[in-house]
C-alpha cells in the first residue's frame, strides 16, 4: 500500500542504535533512557525528558544527515512516497548545535535519501510551547529565514497543557506572512477545548493528533466544514495512554463524519510504532482497504509541498494503488 507521512519528529524518529553510537562518538552518557536496544520512559513528562536528552547527541551536519537519511530510507522501505518531519532549532541550540547546521544537515539527509530510494521530503520547524511565546516567534523567524527551500511550514509543538494558543498567534503570523504551511498540536493530552482554541487563534490547515475532537460533534462539523485535515498518530495515543487500546480510538468515527485524516508514527521508535504499523492498527480500528488509501490521498493533498511535487506525488499514488488493485479515493 503506498503511504505518506505528515506527522513526525526528526529527533523522535532517531534509531536508539543510531543514539547510542553518536552518544560514543561525543562522549554523552545516555544509559538511563536506553536500555536494552529500547528508549526508557514512564508517562508524558519523562518521554519529553527521554526524548530531550537523546536529541543532544546530534552535533555536527554529518550526524544530522544520518539522521534524516536513517528515518527516510526507513519510511521509503515501507512503502512511503512522501513525508514530512518536524524540526526544533531550539533542541538543536540546546544540544550545542547552531540550527543552520542543523537544517543544513537535514536536507543533505533528504538529499542523499531522495537519491537513493526516491523518498520526497519536506521540514516543518516547530515552536515548543513550554519554552514561551518568545522562542516559540524566534523559531518562526527561523522557519521563514532565506536559503531554506525544504522548509514549508510550522507548527506548534511540545506540553499542550501549557500556554493558550493565544499566546502563540504572532508566531503563526509570522510564519502565515511568509507563505508557510501552518499546523498545531492539539487534542492530544487535552480535549477539544484546545482543538478549538488552537483554530481560532491559530488558524492552521492541519492540526496534529486533534483526535479528542470527537468529544465535541459541534467542533467535528467545525472541522470538516473547514475543511481541516488532522494528523492521527494511532500508537502514539496508545503508547501516551490517551486511548487504552486501538478499539477505543476515535480514527474510524472521526473518518465516518467525514474528517479528512492522514496517519503519522509521531515518534516512532519511542512508542514502538512505524507507519506502517499505523496503517496496520487503522485496519485493526475498522478501516477497510480503500479507507486506508484514501488517508495517503488526503496526506498528499494536504502536504505543504509545491504543486508540481504534489501533481508528481499524486501520479505515482494512483499508479501504486492501481497496481494493488485497490481503489484510488474511498469513493
Amino acid at each position: 500500500m503506498p503511504l505518506a507521512e505528515l506527522h513526525c519528529h526528526i529527533e523522535g524518529a532517531a534509531p536508539p542504535a543510531l543514539v547510542a553510537r553518536l552518544a560514543g562518538k561525543h562522549g554523552i552518557d545516555v544509559s538511563g533512557i536506553i536500555r536494552d536496544g529500547a528508549y526508557v520512559w514512564h508517562d508524558f513528562t519523562s518521554f519529553i525528558a527521554a526524548y530531550d536528552h537523546a536529541s543532544t547527541v546530534f552535533k555536527s551536519e554529518e550526524d544530522y544527515a544520518d539522521l534524516a537519511f536513517a528515518h527516510l530510507t526507513g519510511l521509503a522501505a515501507e512503502g512511503a512516497l512522501y513525508a514530512e518531519f518536524f524540526i526544533s532549532p531550539d533542541h538543536a541550540q540546546a544540544g550545542g548545535t547552531e540550527p543552520e547546521i542543523y537544517a543544513r544537515g537535514l536536507a543533505a539527509g533528504i538529499a542523499r535519501a531522495k537519491r537513493e530510494s526516491g523518498i520526497e521530503a519536506r521540514m516543518i520547524v516547530v515552536g515548543v510551547r513550554h519554552l514561551g511565546p518568545e522562542a516559540v516567534e524566534a523559531a518562526a523567524r527561523f522557519a521563514t529565514g532565506p536559503g531554506r527551500p525544504l522548509i514549508t511550514g510550522f507548527n506548534l509543538a511540545g506540553d499542550e497543557r501549557i500556554h493558550h494558543p493565544k499566546d502563540f498567534a504572532r508566531a503563526f503570523d509570522i510564519a502565515r506572512d511568509a507563505g508557510l504551511g501552518l499546523t498545531a498540536h492539539a487534542g492530544e493530552l487535552c480535549g477539544p477545548e484546545s482543538v478549538r482554541a488552537a483554530i481560532e487563534w491559530l488558524k492552521p490547515s492541519r492540526i496534529g493528533h486533534g483526535v479528542r475532537s470527537i468529544e465535541d460533534p459541534a467542533l467535528v462539523a467545525e472541522i470538516v466544514e473547514n475543511d481541516i485535515v488532522l494528523e492521527v498518530c494511532p500508537g502514539s495515543n496508545l503508547a501516551l495512554d490517551v486511548y487504552p487500546d486501538i478499539a477505543s480510538h476515535p480514527l474510524k468515527k472521526l473518518v465516518e463524519a467525514g474528517v479528512k485524516a492522514t496517519l503519522g508514527a509521531d515518534d516512532p521508535p519511542f512508542f514502538h510504532t512505524d507507519l506502517a504499523r499505523e496503517y496496520r492498527l487503522a485496519a485493526e480500528n475498522g478501516l477497510g482497504d480503500g479507507e486506508r488509501i484514501a488517508l495517503t490521498r488526503n496526506a498528499l493533498e494536504a502536504a505543504f509541498v509545491e504543486e508540481d511535487v504534489r501533481y508528481a506525488l499524486l501520479n505515482r499514488f494512483q499508479i501504486a494503488a492501481l497496481s494493488l488493485g485497490a481503489p484510488a479515493t474511498s469513493d
